[in-house]
């Protein structure tokens, strides 16, 4: 979440030889990411000051006060003054990023433009451009323009060939049911109980609701990372980390804000066991040959597989290989070429008739699998 960018007086930060995990540091970000090891953090998410450069009070219709973000950690004073603050901040950041890490910016159209040339500038190479759809954006009471109904986030590894970075596809699929996800998210914004609250009024003015950052988090972190927030705020960063099963490491300025987000993590019940599973990469799962299946004893030689129609067959043979008439090769070679395809998944093509009922092959593979696990 946001913070001040003014620097209250204090020492410089002494350097971390480890890292403060899941704890909250008070300071100016700046200066505490400075004082961190470098290449120590998996992931960053930054909810930095968007400037919105508002101009006096805003009204509904009725002539009710809107309470709209005129914080004074959100005023600069000039485009120039914030792009020296966007660019300082964003190098520190790229130093204690580890070569296998990634960065998350969240911001509208009043800085996103802005930071995401700096970004480029910097070196970060951007992965995608995220569009945040709120289900129930704030109207535009004044009528003058139409609703802003979004947030963009850029997602961004530390540069051009810095590609081992964690992206969990299948997880993302998964929570999608089963559906490639997109770059558009439709997500309501933070309301109702989980919007905190001191005196009656918000703790936080721009609270992100926790459904964006597990999505976040999700699908570009593992169990046990280091997540990172410059701008601590609200602490949501580090809730949903620790739901997760991961470490965080915030970062902000004021007291109110700290005190908010040390109560609120207090109170969150990390997830364990089986339940923090996450479907696994398929690439990142152990490879099986088909002949471990067969030297296993699981299918044996002198097997009929046949295709879900039953329309090709073929024989395993002791060697792992299998043969459709007079044509022999691999699972994957001889369903390409008895389709006249180019290339065939053989695990998914080829079943076993098991009681009357097809069973493809792959579900014994994920049995070794399993096993293995």
């Amino acid at each position: 979440m946001k913070t001040s960018k003014k620097v209250k007086p204090a020492a410089t930060p002494k350097p971390y030889t480890e890292l403060p995990l899941n704890q909250i540091l008070q300071g100016n970000c700046i200066e505490l990411m400075n004082s961190l090891p470098e290449k120590s953090v998996d992931v960053i998410f930054a909810d930095p000051p968007y400037n919105m450069q508002l101009k006096g009070e805003l009204h509904r219709p009725d002539n009710s006060h809107v309470s709209a973000v005129n914080d004074e950690w959100d005023k600069f004073d000039s485009l120039a003054v914030y792009d020296d603050f966007t660019r300082e901040w964003l190098t520190a950041a790229h130093r204690i990023l580890k070569d296998t890490g990634t960065i998350w910016v969240i911001g509208s159209y009043h800085n996103i433009y802005r930071v995401g040339s700096i970004l480029q500038d910097i070196g970060y190479w951007v992965l995608n451009d995220i569009v945040w759809r709120k289900t129930n954006p704030m109207p535009n009471f004044r009528g003058t323009r139409f609703t802003n109904a979004h947030e963009t986030m850029l997602w961004c590894n530390k540069g051009e060939g810095y590609n081992k970075y964690t992206f969990n596809y299948d997880a993302m699929k998964a929570l999608n049911e089963d559906i490639q996800m997109r770059s558009d998210w439709v997500l309501p914004i933070c309301s109702g109980k989980e919007r905190l609250k001191v005196n009656g009024h918000k703790g936080h003015s721009t609270q992100k609701p926790e459904s964006l950052l597990y999505r976040v988090l999700l699908s570009s972190t593992n169990k046990g990372d280091v997540v990172l927030d410059p701008f601590f705020g609200s602490g949501t960063t580090g809730a949903v980390a620790k739901k997760l099963g991961r470490n965080y490491i915030g970062l902000e300025m004021e007291d109110k804000y700290i005190s908010l987000a040390t109560d609120r993590i207090n109170m969150v019940e990390p997830l364990t066991g089986d339940a923090l599973e996450i479907t696994p990469a398929k690439r990142a799962q152990a490879r099986i040959p088909f002949g471990n299946l067969v030297e296993r004893g699981m299918i044996k030689p002198g097997t009929v597989l046949v295709d879900p129609s039953k329309k090709h067959s073929a024989k395993v043979r002791a060697d792992g290989t299998i043969i459709s008439k007079d044509d022999k090769g691999s699972i994957h070679q001889i369903g390409a070429r008895v389709q006249g395809a180019p290339s065939c998944n053989g695990w998914t093509f080829w079943h076993l008739e098991v009681q009357n009922n097809l069973i493809p092959i792959d579900t014994l593979r994920q049995q070794v699998r399993a096993e293995l696990h």
